[in-house]
């Protein structure tokens, strides 16, 4: 207590009898807090078939909600979640022109300026980045500035009365600034190992980032293809209804000329009720693709936009590139892969600081501290005192025994750098093993459309041929309805293959890495 000053006053049993009520208060107010974690149950619901209400203490959420009433005995238990109208706010639309029609290029620009995946992609990479900053901050000084203040009464009772006094008060109180430094001057690397690991962090988050644009870019492409597909199929489905009235209308016509019966006019009717069932089925199968496009997008499912339709894109080749050529351009540029080795260098450098932690630490510390009291006793002079201080200290630190923590940490460090590296291998065992598959993929697609193509003009051959075959008698309305199912399942066996062998362009590019904007689309 040098540094405080002090000062001596009279005092009486009052000042005692203060101090001990401020000491029970603190008691009883303990007390009541302690009480206050078993009633904060009383939130929960009172028993396992008893729906949950607000009662009023929901931070933000309900906390203008009153306790609900208890329901009779034998009500319907309504398990509703309470509505909260500040969640059924949207975010805003995106500037999207619903009078334009869009193409794939312009629908994967939308999507990357507001799916939200990018956006936290984005904020991982930043904050990765901000962990290097933090590292290579402790390679500077840490300077504080601290306060201490303190005051301290007691009261000694005399032996004998004095003057009428019978207890001897004292005040101690005071103040003492100062300014500290710490800085870690050396440590044998850890703190350069740290940064290592964090740059490499930050480097796979940024890698990764970059990962997250290409795939969006494919989920969307994806989705505009499957899209495309679904219109083509309704397109065709439209158009077999067209075929079966034509057929029902044949039939119809025979039958007022006495040509044919009224079970080959029911069976042209069915044909025709059958397309009506596959043109309802495919519309809704458009809908929905419309829906999935917008989910890719990550933009508001209500929006209703023009989308362009692809259905006569002029197929890619198959890749001529070499198959071993492509894995390795893949394996050197895929994100994923890039990331999982940053990932193990990362690691590496986690052995590095765990095998500094044997070594010793040099540091350096310095203060500068004043202070200043006054003392008085029993209506003595008062005495002041005042008193500055420094120094600078240079010290070393070695930790000698931890039972072993060091060396549970260093096996804990070797045991990361081996599944990271594990995990590299693996993530390069499964970028060729999705090449491949992709390649062939592409390559069935391909021949599939080349064999739908031939299937089509032979079944749009057969349906005219049929059609006017039992027109003039020579046919049978069977024929006629057979053909013009084979023609509706050719042309859709067409629309299928083609999309299949966009969507397998899209999908060779995107493995091999080289999706990377909205330019390089197959």
């Amino acid at each position: 207590m040098s540094s405080f000053p002090s000062r001596l006053r009279p005092s009486s049993r009052g000042r005692l009898a203060a101090v001990n009520a401020a000491v029970m208060a603190a008691m009883m107010m303990a007390l009541m807090l302690a009480g206050c974690a078993p009633n904060a149950a009383n939130m929960a619901s009172p028993s396992a078939d008893t729906p949950w209400t607000p009662n009023g203490h929901e931070k933000d959420m309900w906390s203008t909600a009153q306790p609900a009433p208890a329901d009779p005995p034998g009500t319907p238990r309504d398990f509703a979640v309470p509505v909260n109208p500040t969640l059924a706010e949207l975010p805003n639309t995106p500037d999207i022109d619903l009078d334009r029609t869009y193409r794939l290029p312009e629908l994967i620009d939308i999507a990357q300026r507001n799916n939200p995946t990018t956006r936290i992609a984005w904020q991982r990479a930043r904050e990765a980045a901000l962990a290097v900053g933090m590292v290579e901050a402790t390679y500077l000084p840490l300077i504080t500035a601290n306060v201490i203040g303190g005051r301290q009464d007691v009261s000694t009772p005399l032996p004998v009365p004095l003057g009428g006094q019978r207890y001897f008060d004292t005040t101690a109180e005071g103040v003492s600034p100062s300014i500290a430094l710490q800085w870690l001057i050396f440590d044998f690397g850890e703190r350069a190992a740290v940064a290592d690991a964090a740059k490499h962090g930050a480097v796979a988050a940024n890698v990764l980032f970059n990962g997250e644009h290409q795939k969006l870019i494919f989920q969307v492409t994806q989705a505009y293809y499957a899209y495309g597909a679904s219109l083509a199929r309704a397109r065709i489905t439209r158009q077999t209804k067209r075929n079966s009235i034509a057929i029902r209308a044949a039939a119809e016509d025979r039958l007022d000329k006495g040509l044919a019966t009224t079970v080959e006019v029911a069976q042209a009717r069915q044909q025709v009720a059958q397309s009506e069932l596959r043109r309802v089925q495919a519309e809704g199968q458009e809908r929905d693709a419309y829906q999935n496009l917008l989910a890719a997008m990550g933009i508001n499912a209500t929006l209703r936009i023009h989308v362009a339709d692809d259905a006569g894109r002029r197929l890619p080749d198959a890749s001529k590139v070499p198959l071993d050529a492509m894995i390795k351009l893949a394996l050197a540029q895929r994100p994923d892969v890039v990331a999982s080795y940053s990932a193990l260098e990362a690691s590496k450098s986690g052995i590095t600081a765990a095998e500094a932690e044997f070594m010793p630490k040099v540091f350096v510390a310095g203060a500068v501290a004043s202070g200043e009291g006054s003392f008085n006793a029993n209506g003595l002079p008062t005495i002041n005192q005042q008193a500055t201080g420094s120094g600078v200290l240079i010290g070393a630190t070695m930790p000698l025994y931890d039972a072993g923590l060091r060396a549970a940490q260093l096996k804990q460090a070797q045991s990361r750098a081996a599944a990271a590296e594990n995990t590299f291998h693996r993530t390069q065992t499964l970028a060729v093993t999705e090449i491949v598959a992709a390649n062939n993929q592409l390559r069935t697609a391909l021949e599939s459309y080349r064999a739908a193509t031939a299937l089509t003009k032979a079944a749009s051959t057969t349906y005219d041929a049929a059609l006017a075959a039992y027109r003039n008698g020579v046919g049978t309305v069977t024929a006629a309805t057979a053909a013009d199912s084979g023609l509706l399942d050719a042309r859709e066996a067409l629309a299928d293959a083609h999309a299949a062998a966009l969507i397998g362009a899209a999908n060779l590019a995107f493995v091999v890495g080289a999706m990377t904007s909205n330019q390089t689309i197959p």
